[in-house]
């Protein structure tokens, strides 16, 4: 097993409004010799928004605004952004998060020049009911039964309202490959990867091409005893010599309910479609106090990674109420991702 150290908590929530019930799941990106942390800040009620500070190492906080830097602002939002993921690619930061308007909660992005000012591209997954879903996807055949439990959502809504099925975790990879942008989303329990040449090309006619090729995209399934509930991107991949590491969470079930891990595997740098090798245990795993005790208890959840030479820093939300971090030396878990290339 890989060792990691859990270097501790870095941000806690405020008695500012917009942060008072916690602040979790981090985007991270380093910028002009700093570390930019956009955070999913919570305020009662559930209503979430993304907050934002400078970090002059990966633990000290230099700077920290007193207002959110993104707010809902549309219907599509209105009860918040959650859960950023950041990637700079050419001269553009592409910042995803989850939208939620009660019902709703799908992938959405901004985009800025300069991390300052931010401009929405608005949701950028389908909008598509879970019945129509259903009836393309299996247009190749039945998907996995997991599908319909996880999606199939109960009725009880308002009649008025329209129900989406949910499309979560959009995580950019950092540059373009062979010309396209690549990113990853999650629709429980698996995790799928779209390629394309420009953001305006995710019109509903594309959708719906790709979800009639819909298990084509599945990139990783559920596979070990950690993952058996459903699985979902994490931060952004990272370029390596051996392939693109993904860390990504893990969810199972047990009598105490959910537990949230953090997972790692390796894809093919030319061809992302691709898995190379996973770890079957996860990286680590909810067990100090402020990680198994909070507002959903049981939960690491990582969102965001630097590389200093060779130590690999995690960020991640600790049981839904705080963020932390954990350091491991890439060059080792490379090492031990290798063992297990399929």
């Amino acid at each position: 097993m890989v060792p990691v150290k859990k270097e501790g908590i870095i941000l806690r929530k405020t008695e500012l409004a917009f942060e008072s019930e916690g602040v979790l799941n981090p985007a991270v990106i380093q910028y002009k010799g700093k570390i930019h942390v956009f955070y999913r800040a919570v305020a009662k009620n559930n209503f979430s928004s993304i907050g934002y500070c400078v970090l002059s190492d990966y633990q000290t906080i230099e700077t920290r605004f007193s207002s959110p830097v993104i707010i809902p602002e549309s219907e599509y939002e209105k009860h918040g952004v959650e859960d950023p993921r950041i990637v700079k690619i050419d001269h553009l930061f592409y910042l995803t998060y989850t939208c939620y308007d009660g019902i709703n909660a799908l992938g959405a992005l901004a985009i800025s020049k300069d991390l300052k000012s931010w401009k929405k591209a608005g949701i950028i997954v389908p909008k598509i009911s879970y019945k129509k879903f259903q009836l393309l996807a299996e247009s190749q055949g039945p998907i996995a039964e997991k599908y319909k439990r996880f999606n199939k959502l109960a009725t009880g809504y308002e009649k008025d309202k329209d129900v989406f099925l949910w499309d979560k975790n959009l995580v950019f990879f950092p540059r373009r490959i062979h010309g396209k942008l690549y990113f990853l989303h999650r629709i429980r329990p698996d995790i799928q990867i779209v390629g394309i040449e420009n953001i305006e090309n995710l019109n509903p006619d594309f959708w719906k091409d790709y979800l009639l090729q819909f298990q084509d995209h599945i990139l990783l399934s559920p596979k070990y005893d950690h993952e058996s509930s459903y699985i979902g991107a994490g931060c952004p991949p990272i370029e390596t010599e051996h392939g693109w590491l993904m860390i990504y969470h893990s969810v199972h079930d047990t009598i105490e309910g959910y537990v949230y891990s953090a997972c790692a595997a390796l894809l093919e740098l030319d061809n992302p479609e691709k898995e190379i090798s996973r770890l079957p245990y996860p990286l680590f795993k909810p067990g100090e106090k402020w990680e198994l005790k909070g507002e959903v208890n049981n939960v690491c959840f990582p969102t965001g990674a630097i590389v200093e030479d060779d130590t690999l820093y995690i960020y991640y939300g600790a049981a839904d109420k705080r963020i932390a971090v954990a350091s491991l030396s890439i060059r080792e878990l490379l090492k031990e991702l290798l063992h297990y290339t399929s």
